[in-house]
C-alpha cells in the first residue's frame, strides 16, 4: 500500500483522484486546497489529514518521513492549471512521484524544467492521459496502424462544453491561469490525436477568442479541422435546449462513438503508473506542444482546411 497526498483536494476532478487512490488499495494520508469545501473525503478517505495553507501541509509531508510506514510516495495534483508546475516541482522535492492531472504545464521549457528536477530529486512524473486507455480510441489506433502507410485520415474534431456565467468570475477564465480554451478543454484531444495519428507536421489556427478556438491541424496519418467551445450559442440547433455539451469526432465521415466509457478511466491510469506503465513527461510534450504553439499563433485564415464552424463566426 503507497501513502499519497492530493493537492487540489476541492477542484472538479479532485474526487475521481480520490477514488482512484482507494480502488487501487492505497491511502490517502493528507489533502490540501486552500478552499475547505472538501466534504466529499469523508466517503473516501475519512482519515485524512487536510490543510488549507500549503506552508503547513508541505512541513507535514516532510514529518511524515521520519518514519518509513507513514513517508509519502506519491504526490497527486488536481490544482488550476498554472500552479501545476510549481506543485510538481514540490512533490518531486518532497522525495515523491507525482502524478499530475493534464494540462501538465504550458510550455515546452516548463517540461524541461521538469525534467531537470527529475533528474536531481530521482523520482518520476506521470500524467493523466486517460483518452489513451478508451477501448473505442485504442479501437481506432488499431485501425490506422493496419491502413496503408501512405493513407491520410480526415478527420473532424469538434468539442462544445457549456459553461455558466460563473466561469467568467473563475481562474479558467484568465488566460494567464488556464492558458486559454484550447489548452484548458483541448489539451486531451490533441494529446489523442497525436497518439492515435503520429507526429503533427503542421498546425494553423483560424480563429482564437477567449470562449472559442479552432484551426487545422496535420499528422503523419490525418488532417484534421478543429473547433472548442464554451459557448452555448455555438451547440448545433438540435441539440440547444437538450444537452449542455456536444463532443463529436468524425474518420473519413464516420463517427467515432465514445461518449461512454469514461468511468473508470482514472482508476486504469494510477493501475497503469503503480505497475510502472504511466505515461511520462515524453508522453506529454506531443500535447503541450501543440497547445502552446495554437496559444501563441496569430490566425490566419489563408492556410488550411477550415471547420464548417467557422464560417459563421467570419462571415
Amino acid at each position: 500500500m503507497k501513502n499519497f497526498a492530493l493537492i487540489g483536494a476541492a477542484g472538479y476532478i479532485a474526487p475521481r483522484h480520490m477514488r482512484a487512490i482507494r480502488d487501487t488499495g492505497n491511502n490517502l494520508s493528507v489533502a490540501y486546497d486552500v478552499n475547505d469545501s472538501v466534504g466529499v473525503i469523508d466517503s473516501i478517505a475519512p482519515a485524512a489529514e487536510f490543510f488549507t495553507e500549503f506552508e503547513t501541509f508541505y512541513e507535514r509531508g516532510h514529518q511524515l518521513r521520519r518514519v518509513a510506514s507513514t513517508a509519502l510516495d506519491y504526490v497527486a495534483i488536481c490544482s488550476p492549471n498554472y500552479l501545476h508546475h510549481p506543485h510538481i516541482a514540490a512533490g518531486l522535492r518532497l522525495g515523491c512521484d507525482v502524478i499530475c492531472e493534464k494540462p501538465l504545464v504550458s510550455s515546452p521549457d516548463a517540461l524541461d524544467e521538469l525534467a531537470l528536477i527529475e533528474r536531481e530529486t530521482g523520482k518520476r512524473v506521470s500524467t493523466i492521459l486517460q483518452l489513451r486507455h478508451h477501448d473505442a480510441i485504442l479501437t481506432l489506433r488499431e485501425k490506422v496502424a493496419r491502413a496503408a502507410a501512405d493513407t491520410k485520415f480526415d478527420v473532424d474534431l469538434t468539442y462544445i462544453t457549456s459553461r455558466g456565467r460563473w466561469y467568467a468570475a473563475s481562474w479558467k477564465a484568465d488566460p494567464r491561469k488556464a492558458f486559454g480554451v484550447a489548452t484548458n478543454i483541448g489539451v486531451h484531444f490533441f494529446d489523442m490525436l497525436g497518439f492515435i495519428f503520429g507526429d503533427l507536421q503542421q498546425s494553423v489556427v483560424h480563429y482564437s477568442a477567449n470562449d472559442k478556438a479552432a484551426g487545422f491541424l496535420e499528422y503523419q496519418r490525418a488532417r484534421v479541422r478543429w473547433f472548442l467551445s464554451i459557448d452555448a450559442a455555438d451547440l448545433p440547433p438540435d441539440v440547444q435546449g437538450k444537452k449542455a455539451t456536444y463532443r463529436s469526432i468524425t474518420v473519413n465521415g464516420e463517427e467515432l462513438e465514445f461518449s461512454e466509457g469514461f468511468t473508470d478511466l482514472h482508476t486504469v491510469s494510477y493501475r497503469e503508473i503503480l505497475n510502472g506503465r504511466g505515461y511520462g513527461l515524453a508522453d506529454a510534450r506531443p500535447a503541450v506542444e501543440a497547445v502552446h504553439a495554437i496559444r501563441t499563433a496569430r490566425s490566419d485564415l489563408t492556410r488550411g482546411e477550415q471547420h464548417p464552424f467557422v464560417r459563421s463566426l467570419v462571415s
